[in-house]
């Protein structure tokens, strides 16, 4: 299956991988004011099968989206090292990658991740909002499910959600993604290979009521190079509702990458 993406500059390979429902605007949103202002990377960001503009197919598990990116990997980067980025589901395929292939890989970023449980045993905060605007409630539209997630419900959020997310939301597969979710758990699990020795980052929003964060800490024996951080006023939106903190975080993670290989170019 070739699957649709986007891909902007040149030099080590950036996989970006998006989350459940939404496509690769989810990503270029939020990565592309970091990477854009810097030089020596090459930027891919697919759709997953399902989502956006790559059909499923007959895919009808993770197992499949798994082998669908593989092939992605083989035909656009090949056995080049790259460096991984997931959010949500997609850092639930990014850690899957990294038992895959963690020679391959030489960082890997997460933001919001899917941790090892599934939803209804996870520990996740009481929905809250925390940060309001006024007249922003007021202008959404009928269908719009900007509220169910959103920490921080301000103008920016809101335009930035507009973007990024519902773009995605609104061309889903959701026939398929139902058929697909029925067998969620990838068969090779997480964190079943070796411990990965390489530089990661772990961004959480501390008001994540989809994911949380606490679950995500237990996994940090997996990742000793791990920077792992809890944002407040963040929900499972964290990078539209933090994204400052997001575009520091990310460029500490590519400094650290960097230091490990020399050779890499972290500005421009």
């Amino acid at each position: 299956m070739t699957l649709h993406h986007v891909s902007f500059g040149d030099g080590i390979p950036v996989l970006a991988l998006h989350g459940w429902t939404p496509d690769h605007r989810l990503m270029t949103g939020c990565l592309e004011p970091i990477f854009s202002r810097l030089s020596g990377y090459r930027r891919l960001y697919p759709d997953l099968p399902g989502m956006g503009k790559s059909p499923a197919g007959d895919i009808d598990s993770s197992d499949g989206i798994m082998a669908a990116v593989l092939e992605f990997i083989d035909e656009q980067i090949g056995d080049e090292p790259f460096l991984l980025i997931g959010e949500s589901y997609g850092g639930y395929l990014a850690r899957g990658l990294v038992a895959e292939r963690p020679e391959q890989i030489l960082g890997l970023g997460m933001i919001c991740p899917t941790g090892t449980l599934a939803h209804k045993d996870r520990k996740l905060p009481e929905p809250v909002v925390l940060r309001t605007e006024p007249g922003v409630l007021e202008s959404l539209t009928d269908g719009e499910d900007f509220t169910e997630l959103a920490v921080a419900q301000t103008a920016a959020a809101l335009a930035t959600y507009r973007a990024d997310v519902a773009p995605g939301l609104a061309v889903a597969d959701t026939v398929a993604m139902d058929r697909i979710q029925q067998k969620w758990d990838l068969s090779t699990a997480p964190e079943s290979g070796p411990v990965y020795t390489r530089p990661t980052l772990v961004l959480c929003g501390r008001q994540d009521a989809v994911t949380g964060y606490e679950d995500l800490y237990e996994l940090l024996p997996h990742y000793p190079r791990a920077t792992y951080a809890v944002l407040d006023v963040a929900g499972h939106n964290l990078q539209i509702e933090q994204p400052e903190l997001l575009g520091a975080l990310v460029r500490e993670w590519l400094q650290r990458v960097s230091q490990d290989l020399p050779s890499m170019a972290t500005s421009g």
